[in-house]
């Protein structure tokens, strides 16, 4: 079982703009959200190359429950341009703050890490940078192309903020970098946007993904909902249509966990037979892939999952 550490000044430090927050109580969790706690022979493995390279994963800043399952067999998933977000979503455990300047060094630096790993798949993803210019596309279109140069047979899927405000053709210079897959997650329903996601705009976030679309059709879009923050199962379907309209190909669907106590509270967890029936509900809408379990994220299965799509493609 992984254990969420809550350490007031941690939270503090991590999150100042969470300090006036009043405290949520973390519930405890049902048996079919605990997993083993990390420590396998693969596991150390990655982490020294992630640490060698020195370099940010998502699967820590995000405490993932799915660390030890993704990182025993060496796939994790990078986070580039820094460790401090300049969002504040009040779900996300990613520290919140002014970041460092760029570092002009990352994008080979996880390239190689890429190849020393012998991966096959990489979701790459980083922080909202709205105090850059372009949001740091140029950055990440740049650590795609370098992940091509040295790994050419690897596929490569990008997990992108929303780069609200930014000028239109610096996210056309990210979809040219030509990803495998371009992933974007809506996060929640819309009526949740203020109270989850405040600092970003749904219908934003749904006209990238269509760009993404417009611009490359052959392109493979995903998008991810979490469950268990007060949503309604209509209000989930109609995200599903929102998706569909846009041309998003797979969609995926995880449990909710509070971070800390500062966090959103969980509503409630949503039980297996639920999801079964969400998933159900997506694959009748016509997405090429679903992923819809209490554990399922964004990056869970990552590369299984992108042969599945390919292969639903090329069957449709």
């Amino acid at each position: 079982m992984v254990t969420v550490l809550d350490s007031t000044p941690r939270t503090q430090h991590r999150h100042p703009e969470k300090r006036e927050r009043p405290e949520s109580p973390i519930l405890r969790k049902p048996e079919w959200l605990r997993v083993r706690a990390p420590g396998s022979r693969g596991y150390l493995e990655t982490r020294a190359i992630v640490k060698d390279h020195k370099l940010t994963t998502v699967c820590e800043e995000a405490a993932c429950p799915n660390i030890g399952e993704c990182w025993s067999v060496r796939h994790a998933t990078m986070m580039v341009m820094g460790d401090t977000c300049t969002r504040a979503c009040a779900f996300c455990n990613v520290a919140t703050g002014l970041p460092q300047p760029l570092d002009p060094t990352e994008p080979a630096r996880v390239a190689d890490a890429v190849r020393q790993m012998g991966l096959k798949h990489v979701v790459i993803t980083s922080v909202d940078r709205d105090d850059l210019a372009d949001g740091g596309a140029a950055h990440f279109a740049e650590v795609v192309r370098a992940i091509r140069r040295t790994s050419p047979g690897t596929t490569v899927e990008i997990l992108t903020p929303d780069f609200l405000r930014k000028p239109a053709h610096a996210v056309d210079g990210l979809i040219d970098s030509r990803p495998d897959v371009f992933n974007h997650n809506l996060e929640t329903v819309p009526r949740l946007y203020l109270k989850i996601r405040p600092g970003a705009r749904y219908y934003h976030s749904l006209r990238l993904l269509e760009r993404v679309k417009e611009r490359d059709p052959d392109a493979f879009t995903k998008s991810g909902l979490m469950v268990g923050l007060g949503e309604t199962k209509e209000e989930v379907m109609q995200v599903m249509d929102d998706m569909r309209s846009a041309g998003v190909d797979f969609i995926t669907i995880g449990q909710y966990l509070q971070p800390t106590r500062k966090h959103a509270p969980v509503d409630r967890f949503v039980t297996p037979e639920e999801f079964k029936a969400l998933e159900t509900i997506a694959w009748a809408k016509g997405f090429l892939m679903v992923s819809a379990s209490p554990l399922t994220r964004s990056s869970h299965h990552a590369g299984e999952d992108f042969e599945r799509l390919r292969s639903a493609r090329r069957a449709a």
